[in-house]
Formats: C-alpha cells, structure tokens, sequence
C-alpha cells in the first residue's frame, strides 16, 4: 500500500522504496514543502518481500542502503527519518526496526490492541537476538518501543479499560483521540497544522488542536 505517499498526490511508480529491497539503490525523494520530503511507498512491497524472502540478508537491504546513499543523499540535513510501516512484522518492517532508533507503535481501544503490545514486544526482542553482528555478538537492533493510546473515546468501556490498563506505563507516550478531524485531515490531503490555519475551524476546535500541538510536542521531547 501507499496510503500515505498518494495523501500527498504522490503516484510515482518508478524509484520507490521498492528498489531498496531489490537492490537496485535508485530511488527518487520528492520534495512536499519545505519541511516535508519523501520516498515513494510501492504498491507491490508485499511480492517484493516474497522476491528476497529465501536471501540471507533480507533483513538488512535498508541498513545497507542507508550506509552506502546517507551521504550521497545528504539524508543528514533531515531532522528526523520518519519510515510509515504496515501493522504487521514482515520482512520490510525488520528491515525498518534495525535502522530506527525509536518506534512510536498505536494501541486501540479493539479486543487485540493491548495484547498488540506484548506481542509486538516479544516479536522485536526476537529480532534482537536475531540481527547481530556475529564477529562482536552486537545486535544491530538498538531501537527503543514506545505506544500511544489511539482512537481513544471518551465514554466507552473499552477506551477506559485501555487506559486503566496503560496506566503509569513509561512507553507508553501519548493519548490521541477518535476525531473526525483526522479522517477529515486525509480526505482533504491536508494536515491538522494547515486545516487550524482557518479561522472558522480554528475557533469550532481550538481546545483540540491546542491539545494535539502539546501531545506532539511532548511525543517529540520524550524521543
């Protein structure tokens, strides 16, 4: 999928993220704004995973990309990499968990949001001891595990049940509500930043666009 890539009319199929993994190196970065650039996702990331699947190295193809294009792309003028992962452990996810070096992972308020977290923990210890570098036994997997508690709502159970749960829990980062303003924010193709720019919104919805600016910006301190 490239859900995220077409939210900012991006359709390029040519150069994307795809040609990490089938080590062709070549991608294009496309410059959004002045703060925002991007790699574009490929629509066939999951048949190029099943293409490497049987390499021994097929967890690394991103690592190695990094270290040979970093500087060539002066990818260090960036503040921060952001890399938009599938909700599942697949082969471009551990390729994506060796080089991060923190993971911001959504729990809903569902019947399999909280054990979400538990397993998404137990999955990334095991590449831990996996990914290593077997002359020093150092795992190449050094990245920190935080949550935040997503679609939270204010008068369900199975919101306040979440929240009792994650409850003095330190990984746990961030509350962000179930808001309209969000599926508002993609049908538009246009972020809460831009839409709190409109005097009329603004003013509908000051108390959460004040509330979200703290919420990121004490996500971004925490990291």
């Amino acid at each position: 999928q490239s859900n995220l890539t077409q939210t900012y009319n991006i359709y390029d199929n040519q150069d994307t993220v795809g040609n990490i993994f089938l080590d062709r190196g070549k991608v294009k970065i496309h410059e959004i704004s002045a703060y925002i650039s991007l790699i574009a996702g490929d629509m066939h990331l999951d048949d190029i995973e099943r293409t490497i699947e049987n390499k021994t190295n097929k967890n690394m193809f991103l690592y190695m990309w990094l270290s040979d294009n970093y500087e060539r792309l002066n990818l260090g003028k960036f503040e921060y990499i952001i890399l938009d992962c599938h909700p599942d452990f697949s082969t471009a996810t551990k390729n994506a968990v060796i080089i991060s070096n923190a993971i911001l992972s959504p729990i809903t308020p569902s019947e399999h949001g909280y054990n979400a977290k538990f397993n998404l923990e137990e999955r990334i210890n095991e590449l831990r001891k996996e990914a290593i570098d077997y002359s020093t036994r150092k795992s190449y997997v050094t990245t920190k595990l935080f949550f935040i508690a997503n679609m939270i709502k204010h008068n369900t159970r199975s919101s306040r049940e979440l929240l009792k749960a994650l409850k003095g829990d330190p990984s746990v980062l961030a509350t962000v509500p179930e808001k309209e303003l969000f599926n508002r924010s993609t049908l538009d193709k246009k972020s809460l930043s831009k839409m709190a720019e409109d005097h009329k919104t603004y003013i509908d919805q000051h108390e959460f666009f004040n509330s979200m600016d703290k919420t990121f910006n004490e996500i971004t301190e925490k990291l």
